[in-house]
This record gives structure tokens, sequence and C-alpha cells, in this order.
């Protein structure tokens, strides 16, 4: 999850058992973003725990911290996975000028919160075998630049590098100028910052009010974290721009998509208390998790925010609501961090998240895509390696029943499918054809289809691999999915798929595709590495939203299959649709 550990022994026994998918088989077909993603080696499935911001909000204390560990360890969510404690914001310590801050210009902990320090919180955690999480923002603290304190081990200081024509946003003690990363000692001090975290013990670091203004601070903390000799999850936040999106993903491991989750509406300070959320602040999500639903995959993330599950309906959800909530966020691969008080987990929200179906879908490591969106009525899909295909279908009104259906057409295969309700684990029969539910305000129905043998199991080119300078796009109607392949004008561009096969057997592969000119756009087909058809044909089909097939009969081999089609002249390949395998 954070570091380089294994996983929990009953999740590692869930992600290879038969009710999850192989890790490396889920490492094989997950279809890479446009982006490369962080090669930090971290978080290669979504980080699960807790985080302190949801319930204890502006109060957090070590006592407190400590408990929330324990409960952790003694409900049992730890063996399901949930091994992150993260420490956010209002841990520092303030004055009329800002944060306090160390010698070396680095926020000071408010010791009254903490009085064992940062370090001795760190080691109390890992001792019940969690990791510990830890916060900051961009910039460097007007009190460092008023002191001009030291970079440490340079010689450089806080005057030298600060930029005091304007402020950072900052949530707390505010008064964050920008740090000119232009000026010689800004890495360092970045730098400095990210060794001091990794003597504490800390496993992943959150930093917070992230614009795209910020990218050259996200950039200095990736180096930082690299840097700094320990293995550190990389979390971004909040509401980031998606137009960054690609450059998110190659720098950090996650990123939040949207504001906060909580609804600030409780009767505490500042909005604090019971509810945290309500249900307009989960039913957001599902637009952001469907547009940014490309750039998730192993090694980074699209983080919903936190998961407020686990002390009832007083979290400003009923138990309906609370299920799609946590099948939303499955479904999209988000992070799984907990806001809620877990020293008071109630039994029905401690079985939500321990089912552990519902965290083999979140752990898959598949971002699912939208498939319905009318109205109050969604449903969602998503392709496991071992050709089954997990479904997540949603009523999110408020009032009023809602008869939600699709067609396996449109999930992406064809002939009838074995049903299973992940949620109960009750079989569904075999169900051909199309599947429907009725579903109450705020209800959900997840469930697994596998497909029975001899039907059609369709590969959307936009989930593929493909070359540098290929593009997924939507501007040629009449696509399958959410758009299709465009690639670079060139010999070599590609498309490739990861084809499963129960058997070793010989089958039919239909290319669906487009080409809008008079000139044939030849492709070369190889099979696990072998080419099957050289420079076969992909003539002019009239207009580029004409699309044609081109079917053939392949080799495969029983398990994973690479199949690639590449152009093999200079006007590069047609635009490519979906492959299916018969």
């Amino acid at each position: 999850m954070g570091g380089r550990s294994p996983n929990p022994p009953l999740l590692r026994a869930l992600l290879v058992g038969a009710l999850a998918i192989p890790l490396a088989a889920a490492g094989l077909t997950a279809a890479p973003p446009p982006a490369a993603a962080s090669d930090n080696g971290l978080s290669l499935r979504p980080a699960m725990g807790w985080s302190s911001w949801s319930f204890v909000r502006r109060q957090p204390t070590e006592a407190k911290l400590k408990a929330q560990a324990d409960a952790l360890v003694g409900s049992g969510l730890k063996e399901h996975g949930y091994i992150h404690v993260n420490l956010d914001d209002f841990y520092q310590k303030c004055d009329s000028n800002g944060f306090t801050v160390d010698p070396y210009g680095r926020w000071a902990v408010d010791s009254a919160k903490f009085p064992s320090g940062i370090k001795a919180l760190a080691d109390y955690i890992h001792s019940k075998g969690l990791k510990f999480g830890f916060y900051v923002t961009p910039g460097i603290a007007k009190n460092a630049v008023t002191r001009n304190t030291p970079i440490e081990g340079t010689s450089y200081h806080a005057k030298d590098i600060a930029d005091t024509s304007k402020l950072e946003k900052n949530y707390n003690c505010k008064n964050m100028y920008y740090i000119d990363y232009s000026k010689p000692g800004s890495q360092e001090f970045v730098n400095s910052w990210a060794r001091q975290i990794a003597s504490w013990g800390v496993d992943y670091l959150k930093i917070d009010g992230v614009g795209s203004h910020d990218i050259p601070d996200v950039r200095a903390w990736d180096k930082a974290l690299r840097a700094s000799g320990r293995p550190i999850n990389y979390a971004l936040s909040n509401n980031l721009a998606i137009a960054d999106a690609p450059t998110w993903r190659q720098l950090a491991n996650s990123w939040r998509t949207q504001g906060d989750v909580e609804c600030y509406c409780g009767p505490g300070p500042n909005g604090s208390g019971f509810p945290l959320t309500d249900w307009n602040h989960i039913t957001s999500r599902f637009n952001s998790a469907a547009n940014w639903q490309q750039y998730a995959g192993p090694g980074g993330w699209n983080d919903l925010d936190s998961l407020e599950i686990g002390n009832g309906d007083q979290v400003g959800l009923n138990a309906d609501q609370r299920r799609s909530h946590m099948t939303l966020w499955a479904m999209a691969a988000s992070p799984l961090l907990l806001g809620t008080d877990l020293t008071a987990l109630n039994a029905t929200d401690k079985a939500m998240l321990t089912n552990d179906r519902l965290i083999a879908v979140n752990q898959d490591g598949i971002a699912a895509r939208r498939i319905v969106n009318s109205g109050p009525q969604q449903v969602w899909s998503k392709r496991e390696p071992n050709g089954d295909y997990i479904v997540a279908l949603f009523n999110t009104g408020t009032s009023g029943n809602q008869t939600v259906a699709v067609n396996w057409s449109q999930v992406g295969f064809s002939g009838a499918a074995a049903v299973t309700d992940l949620w109960s684990g009750q079989s569904g029969g075999l169900v051909n054809g199309s599947y429907s539910v009725t579903l109450r305000p705020g209800e959900t129905r997840l469930i697994r289809a596998t497909p029975q043998s001899g039907t059609t199991v369709r590969y959307e080119a936009e989930n593929a691999s493909f070359s540098a300078g290929s593009t997924v796009d939507t501007d040629h109607g009449g696509f399958s999915g959410t758009g299709f392949v465009n690639t670079a004008n060139a010999a070599g561009a590609y498309v490739e798929w990861t084809v499963e096969s129960a058997t070793a057997r010989d089958a039919a592969l239909t290319i669906r595709y487009a080409n809008g000119t008079t000139a044939g756009r030849p492709m070369d087909v190889s099979v696990n590495g072998a080419v099957v058809s050289a420079g076969r044909a992909f003539d002019g089909t009239g207009a580029w939203t004409s699309w044609a097939d081109s079917t053939l009969s392949v080799p495969l081999k029983a398990g994973s299959n690479t199949v690639r089609v590449t152009a093999t002249t200079a006007n590069g390949a047609p635009n490519i649709d979906y492959l299916d395998r018969g």
C-alpha cells in the first residue's frame, strides 16, 4: 500500500484467491493512462486506512491518534488491509505571524498536543503493524523568512528562496510565502524537510492546498521524498485541475479530484461534529470519477476523499447511501481512507468495511468506466483479467424507486453470464442478454458477471496500451465505450490489448476501425510477439464516423495473451474502437 512491505495476510490471500484478481495478472492488464505513472514503486494498489481530518478535525492529539490506531487493530480492520493512520492538519504551533518554526525554518509541532513528538507517535503506530501518515502544504513559513533561518546543510537562508510578494494557500496558520525554485537553496530546503519527515518514520505524506501554480512544489517534494532514503506514499490535495492530470500522475501516488467530502454542517466549531457529510457530497463524486477514470492505475490513483463509514446514520448517510458510497469508491479504485471515529465502530458499518468482496473490487487496481448516466440511474463497469466483469448499478435519487437496467453488450460482452451479488455473496443465477434491478433511493447493486463459454468479450481501445503520441478521442461519433484511439501518423504506431482465454485455442478476433481517408492504413497483427497477419489491409471506410470490422482467426494460449496491431506505413493506423474476442 504505502511502502514496499507485504500486504496484511488476509488481504494478500484475498488478492490471490478465488474472490479476487491475482496481483500479477492485474498488473499485466491494467491499462496505462495517457501519462506514465510515478515510478517510485509505491501505492501499486489504492491506500487503505484512516485519516484524522473528518472526525478529529482541528484538535488532533497524540492520545487521539493512538486510540484510533488501537481501534484499527482491535476492530480487525487491519487484517482486511486498512493499515494507514494519517495525521492531517492542525498538529502545528502558530503565533500571530503564522507557523512557528524550528531552527531550520520547518514547521514546529505543538508539544501540548504531541508531548512525545512525532517520531514517538510513528514508532507507536509502527509497533501495531501499521503505517504513519503526515501533512504539509507548499511554501515556506513567514516566521522562517522573518528570522532568516538557515537551510540545513547549506550556506543559504530562508530569505534567499522566498517570494514574499504572494502567499500560498494554507488552512491553518496561513502566512506561507511562495518558494522561488529558480533560487539556489530552494530544493535543498524541501530536501531538509523531507529528510526530517523520513527520520520520524513517515510512510505517507499529504501535501495540501495544491493548485496548478504549485507544480514546482509538487516536483520539488517528489525529488525530495525520493532522496529521503525512505519509501513515502505521496498524496496531493485538493480539487486538482484535470488539465494537469498527466503531471499529477507522473509525480504523485494519488490526487484529490474534488474539494472536501465533509459537509461542515455539524454543530461544533467550524461545522465540526456529526454529521460528517451528506448525500450531495457523495453524488457529486460520480461525475469526477467518470471524468478522471483514465488516469487511475498502479502507482497513481484518483482520490475521491475520505470514506465516511463507521458510525452509522449519524455520519449523514443512511445505510443504503453508505453502501453506495463504498461501492463508488471501490469501483473508482479510490484510496479507502476512513474519516470516522473507529473507537465507536458499529456492527452494520464494520460489516460493510470488512466485506472482502468489496475490498477486492477496490484493490484490483482497475478504475471502472460509467456506461449509463440517466438522471438518478447510473451503471459502471470494469473488466477483470480473468474475463469477469464487475458491474455497479445505482439509484442516486433521494425519492422514488428506480429500475436500473444494462445490456451485456454495453458492459462489453454478449450472451449469458453467471451473476453474483458482491454485497451479499448470493448467486443471481444465469442471466441472458441484460440485467436489471429495482433500487430504493440511494441504493446500489454490485455484481460480478462471468460470461459463459461462446460469448464475445469486448476490449475497448481506450483501455488498451498504445504508442506515444496516441490520444483517446471522442470527436467522431459512432464509437463504442468512452472513446477511440487516434494514433500518431507514423509507422510503428500501435494499440495493444491483453486478451484472456480459458484454454489454448484458435479464436476469432474482430478489430473495429475507421479510416476517413482514401489511402489504406495497413497494420501487422501480432499475438504474443509473433505476427499472425502481416500488412493486413485497413482500407478507407468513407468517413471517420463510418466504422468497419476486420475479423481474423488467431491462436491463443490459455491465460493472458498480448494482441498488438502496428501501423506499417507513414500514414499510421486507422482510428481503433475496440477488439472483440469470440
